[in-house]
């Protein structure tokens, strides 16, 4: 007798996949200045590549709209993604887990040496190391959970980084944090030129660097923890809410969009006038970006996440064309980090600190265009991506 089939897995959820591809998508508008500019760039329009009124409207609409919000909503669909898998595995879920996790970071590492100093593929590994403490949690518990490290975040960037800002707001002392500050965030022109030459050096050189960097590279990671995992949080319980399987009317869904927008959007303004009345100071950019941003973001991730699963539940060619993209999440982000290479890196074209904010950003739009070319045609035919194929099996040896 032979032993009855496993039941076939229940149908892809369009606008979900569909919101993966959007995130994807819209990594790149940020991730695109990193590897075309100096590190502060990616805080400061004053620090390198703002040169016209164009680099600044550029910055404005990328701090309002963009900046971290599809870094957030992707970290949101990381958390969906696991706890879907988590309820899909039945009893003994966390081997099987850990495992894809124990992978994941091992790809973020490789990806962070060879390509992009800012992967996030580490540290979601990291935080979903936590997921065991979370899945059992109600829809109720986990956005409380996601409000209470929010605020942890909040708390901890505030210690760290206000010490900088009120040394240069109050006192203008040349303190070292003050230092340190203009250095991370600022137009200090050593700092600037230091990291141009970093930039241009060649992949053998770039590979040795980043090795020997790895331990204050996982400094960093242990310090986005709270946010990272807030948003992976809030992932898991808009999925066990129903948003995000699809089960909300579309009324609610543009409620929520509307409430969350329209906090977040002159809590922004608000902020990026505030940067643009005190100079772009570097103990000020920091601040904002890293620290008091960050509620808003969320938010207005969550307004984006709303209206997609609004209006991209139909099957219309766009949400077709989006959820491919979305499918093969995993592979376009890191195939992203190729084109992107191929274009600033040393050993592609060589345009690293060759162009202002806006032609970054219009470069940009190639791995954009290439994801929504490639997507369609190769889920048609292998279903999954090939980092997909490669996460999976790997996981599967280490279980």
């Amino acid at each position: 007798m032979t032993p009855p089939s496993p039941p076939p897995p229940p149908p892809r959820i369009l606008a979900l996949d569909a919101l993966r591809g959007i995130a994807v998508i819209g990594i790149v508008a940020m991730n695109v200045i990193s590897f075309s500019m100096p590190g502060p760039a990616y805080y400061n329009p004053l620090a390198y590549g703002g040169v016209g009124p164009a680099d600044y409207w550029v910055w404005l609409a990328s701090f309002v709209f963009v900046e971290d919000k599809f870094r957030t909503l992707f970290a949101m669909l990381f958390g969906t993604g696991c706890l879907i898998l988590v309820e899909r595995a039945g009893e003994s879920p966390w081997r099987a887990h850990y495992a894809r996790m124990a992978v994941l970071f091992a790809i973020g590492l490789v990806h962070s040496t060879l390509l992009a100093s800012n992967d996030v593929l580490r540290a979601y590994a990291m935080a979903g190391l936590f997921l065991p403490l979370l899945a059992r949690l109600s829809s109720q518990a986990l956005l409380s959970v996601a409000l209470g490290l929010v605020c942890v975040h909040l708390a901890l960037g505030l210690i760290a980084l206000g010490p900088a800002f009120w040394m240069f707001h109050v006192k203008h002392l040349e303190a070292d944090a003050l230092l340190w500050a203009n250095r991370q965030f600022g137009a200090d022109s050593a700092a600037i030129a230091a990291l141009l030459e970093q930039g241009r050096e060649g992949l053998g050189e770039r590979v040795v660097r980043r090795v020997a960097g790895i331990p204050s590279q996982l400094g960093t990671l242990v310090a986005a923890l709270p946010l990272n995992l807030a948003a992976i949080a809030l992932g898991m319980g808009l999925w066990r809410s129903g948003m995000l399987k699809g089960e909300w009317r579309t009324f609610r869904l543009q409620r929520l969009a509307g409430i969350t927008a329209l906090v977040a959007l002159p809590a922004l303004l608000l902020l990026a006038a505030w940067l643009v009345s005190e100079g772009f100071p570097g103990a000020l950019a920091g601040l904002v970006a890293l620290v008091l941003s960050a509620p808003f973001d969320m938010l207005l991730a969550l307004a984006y996440a709303a209206l997609a699963m609004a209006f991209l539940s139909n099957d219309s060619g766009l949400a077709r064309r989006l959820a491919m993209v979305g499918r093969l999440s995993l592979s376009n982000y890191l195939m992203t980090s190729i084109v992107l290479s191929a274009i600033f890196a040393s050993w592609g074209l060589g345009l690293f600190g060759e162009v202002t904010r806006w032609q970054a950003v219009a470069l940009g739009l190639v791995p954009v265009a290439g994801m929504l070319l490639w997507s369609p045609p190769w889920v048609a035919r292998f279903g999954q991506g090939p980092f997909e194929r490669l996460w999976r099996g790997g996981a599967r040896l280490l279980a």
